[in-house]
């Protein structure tokens, strides 16, 4: 009898001692995948810091800045939530959780305010358009990740968060599709750039979807682990 409980207990020790997954491979996908639309956030900050006779309302200048500071803190220290080994440091993730959040409410914020009050060309009202619907998205996932992480419901939490970060990165998917399309096929008008943008979020939507699947899966698997061992 007793060798059959040592022999239930080991798998359950072994995996308590198996070490999470640093997560590094993603981590610098995400931070590879964020370079771009950080690096013209930046350029774009030095425009609006020097002047450049942009006619937009005070107020909406105000918001870009903050949608571009924030953005890029969400981008760049959320990219570091997707590691195991740091998710399992819990003070670590709780620490960075207070402020991802909050950047992430002023990112989708102010990018709702920037749509709503486009003063841009009117060829490009379709991109702002589209811009409003997923930014109201990412506004959403976070209501319902904040709901889910005060009812202690770790997963969908994580699932909330990881749809609303797919939103916020999607720019530097923008640029691939940008660039898988245009280097073939040539430059395209402000709808077709419009259409574009969408493919790319919709591209994002999709693989934080895929991923959350597999999350699933996986812990299902190690329920479904533990209950045969129990018994």
């Amino acid at each position: 009898m007793s060798q059959q409980m040592k022999a239930t207990r080991r798998p359950t020790s072994v995996r308590r001692r198996a070490r999470p997954k640093s997560g590094w491979p993603a981590i610098t996908g995400l931070l590879l995948l964020s370079a771009l639309p950080v690096l013209g956030g930046v350029l774009r900050l030095g425009e609006v810091g020097a002047g450049s006779g942009d006619p937009s309302p005070p107020a909406s200048t105000v918001a870009l800045v903050v949608h571009i500071v924030a953005m890029t803190v969400y981008c760049v220290l959320g990219a570091f939530q997707f590691s195991p080994a740091l998710r399992a440091r819990h003070r670590w993730h709780r620490s960075a959780g207070r402020v991802l959040v909050p950047a992430a409410f002023l990112a989708a914020s102010s990018a709702v305010w920037l749509a709503v009050f486009f003063g841009g060309p009117p060829d490009e009202l379709a991109l702002a358009m589209i811009r409003l619907v997923f930014a109201t998205a990412m506004t959403v996932f976070l209501v319902r990740a904040v709901i889910a992480i005060r009812r202690r419901d770790f997963p969908a939490h994580g699932a909330w968060m990881t749809r609303a970060y797919a939103i916020a990165i999607s720019g530097g998917t923008q640029a691939l599709v940008f660039a898988s399309w245009t280097i073939p096929l040539g430059e395209v008008d402000a709808l077709g750039e419009a259409w574009l943008v969408a493919v790319a979020f919709v591209i994002n939507s999709v693989v934080a979807e895929l991923l959350i699947r597999r999350r699933t899966g996986r812990r299902m698997s190690r329920v479904t682990d533990g209950a045969a061992l129990v018994s």
